[in-house]
């Protein structure tokens, strides 16, 4: 992968750099604990414990319960100083059952809690949004001076740390998530890609200057889209700058089950698959343990599609940016492309918008035929099918425009391939397919992969549909498999898109439970966008995209938002789902 600029923003460019595997972005390593990460280090797992810290016990099975699944390092909760000290216990009572891996603590609101925790575990995660004077919390507009003069106070703040993360070798993960920007950044640049990347790189330039370089630094979003975008330019930021740390990659608050894997693969795995990103959590509303196989699994296929031998050749990079969505734009041929969503295909109608089989591509009205380049005519409108291998044979043909581009891919460099063909057809404005075939994997694999293939370019604005193959599942799981993929791309809503975060020891009621219940009560209720969180600490940033959200407000209350504005304050438990229904009535956006 090259990076440069290009005009007025910015792309990233791949190359024929290598004859064997894509490109990773070049980082110099960094230690946590007995962990290295970047460089070409493997690729780091880890997970978050839900359990409270101030119980040591509960805290040190579960962090054994995800060492035993795989992770390479657990994160814990240190809200306060309490919790920090108690690190020191639970690190000790780890050491003493065999485990010497690296523990994290994750400080919100309270700096001196992270000066404590320091010197007890390997590394200290921390937000620029919580290095702010308080002063500053509810003020909106900045002149220039007053700009500068906060971030002068804000080096000041973290200076401390850094002395006793040198003195302790810990290392620090400064992590900035959309929706928990300072109102400094906020006034000048708004809660954007661009505002987290100067937010982050104010932080990464402070830690630098002071010669402390032992820093890993992430851009979060449960927003896929933004996540990309943001840890793309991040990633170009650094390299511009000559501020290079490990990129942690993680999508947030991306719920449970298939949907939070799918999400998660998505937005992870494009970046991986970019090159990008050294260390990777998957945030799933879920036991802490259940999210280490997803995390490897994602990483297996990162590293498969690298390992797999291809010969690359130089092609333009055509998107417009690779820091913000614009689709490519098409004609509209029998329905697809144009102004209309990406479609879903498959070999027998059933749910899916479109059948196709070899010879030919039905709606419910009308067939046109699917033919090879040996038999292509320009003028008739039908789908012209082509394998990897036949997409430079396409520099020699004069398509019409009522012709549908059908790639066929069976190589797992899907994203390269695709990126290739648009090169190739230069501008012309033809609906492009991707059919890709997968065959002997288990259904949960097959979840992240066609997730990663799919995601990775339907993310960038690629394909007008997409057709997933295979005999691993029922053909209407893999339809279900590819709406989902296209939600979780905001490609296409079809569905109800559930925000919600894994929880840790700051939320004080029954995520699980509670996901479930909103899910089983709402899940009919297309294209809204509800958010359970477990507190007010990330909650009212993570979910800014979303039309309601149930958040946890103490021990078994709940607050009820209506996007940004707190509606209900401090409803029991046990009946806040019935109160989050009658707020979606009364808002009019409830349907039978």
């Amino acid at each position: 992968m090259l990076f440069f600029q290009k005009e007025t923003y910015f792309c990233i460019k791949f190359i024929a750099m290598s004859q064997t595997a894509y490109t990773r972005l070049q980082i110099p390593e960094i230690e946590i604990g007995t962990v290295r990460i970047g460089g070409e280090n493997p690729i780091a797992l880890q997970s978050m414990t839900n359990t409270n810290t101030n119980d040591i016990e509960a805290s040190v099975e579960q962090c054994i319960r995800v060492f035993d699944a795989g992770a390479d390092y657990v994160r814990l909760t240190a809200q306060g100083v309490k919790e920090a000290e108690n690190l020191r216990l639970i690190k000790q009572a780890l050491q003493e059952r065999g485990y010497n891996q690296p523990l994290v603590a994750d400080i919100h609101f309270n700096p001196q809690a992270a000066l404590v925790a320091a010197k007890y575990v390997e590394k200290v995660r921390i937000n620029p949004g919580n290095y702010v004077y308080i002063g500053s919390l509810r003020k909106t507009d900045y002149t220039a001076e007053e700009y500068t003069a906060e971030l002068v106070k804000i080096r000041e703040n973290i200076l401390p740390l850094l002395n006793v993360c040198k003195q302790y070798n810990t290392a620090i993960r400064i992590g900035v998530n959309h929706g928990s920007l300072s109102q400094r950044i906020v006034s000048r640049y708004g809660d954007t890609p661009e505002g987290m990347v100067v937010s982050m790189m104010e932080f990464l330039h402070i830690c630098k200057d002071a010669g402390f370089t032992n820093v890993a630094c992430s851009i979060k979003a449960s927003n896929t889209r933004i996540m990309v975008q943001a840890t793309r330019l991040l990633a170009q930021r650094m390299q511009d700058e000559d501020c290079r740390f490990p990129i942690h990659l993680g999508v947030t608050e991306a719920g449970a089950g298939e949907d939070g894997r799918i999400k998660s693969a998505v937005g992870s795995g494009s970046l991986l698959l970019d090159g990008i990103g050294d260390t990777i959590r998957v945030s799933l509303t879920e036991a802490p343990e259940s999210e280490i196989p997803v995390c490897k699994m994602i990483v297996d296929y990162r590293n498969e599609v690298f390992a797999a031998p291809l010969v690359k050749t130089s092609f333009a990079d055509v998107r417009k940016s690779a820091f913000s969505y614009s689709q490519q734009e098409t004609y509209s041929v029998f329905g697809i492309g144009g102004n209309a969503v990406p479609m879903v295909f498959a070999s027998e109608k059933g749910k899916a918008d479109f059948c196709i089989s070899d010879t030919c591509l039905q709606s419910a009205n009308a067939s046109i035929p699917v033919v090879a380049i040996s038999e292509y005519k320009q003028h008739e409108i039908c789908v012209l099918k082509l394998s990897e291998q036949e997409i430079d044979c396409l520099q020699s043909i004069s398509l019409g425009t009522k012709t549908i581009i059908l790639l066929q891919c069976d190589d797992s460099h899907v994203t390269y391939f695709v990126r290739k063909l648009y090169a190739v057809l230069k501008g012309r404005k033809n609906p492009v397919l991707l059919q890709r075939s997968y065959e002997n994997i288990s259904s949960e694999v097959l979840q992240i992969r066609a997730a990663m293939d799919f995601g990775s370019v339907l993310i960038d604005g690629f394909l007008n549909g997409i057709f997933i193959n295979t005999s691993c599942v029922t053909q209407e799981e893999a339809v279900d498999l590819s709406f989902s993929i296209l939600q979780a791309t905001r490609s296409r809503f079809e569905k109800t898109e559930f925000i919600s975060c894994p929880s840790c020891g700051r939320t004080l009621f029954n995520i699980e439970d509670a996901l479930n219940q909103v899910k089983s009560r709402t899940s009919h209720l297309k294209g809204l966008k509800i958010a359970v969180m477990g507190c007010i600490v990330n909650g009212p940033g993570e979910m800014s995209d979303a039309d309601y959200g149930y958040m946890g407000s103490g021990k078994g209350m709940v607050n009820l938002y209506k996007k940004q504005t707190l509606v209900c304050r401090n409803i029991p438990e046990a009946t806040a789902v019935d109160a989050l229904i009658n707020l979606i009535k009364e808002n009019g956006d409830w349907q039978e």
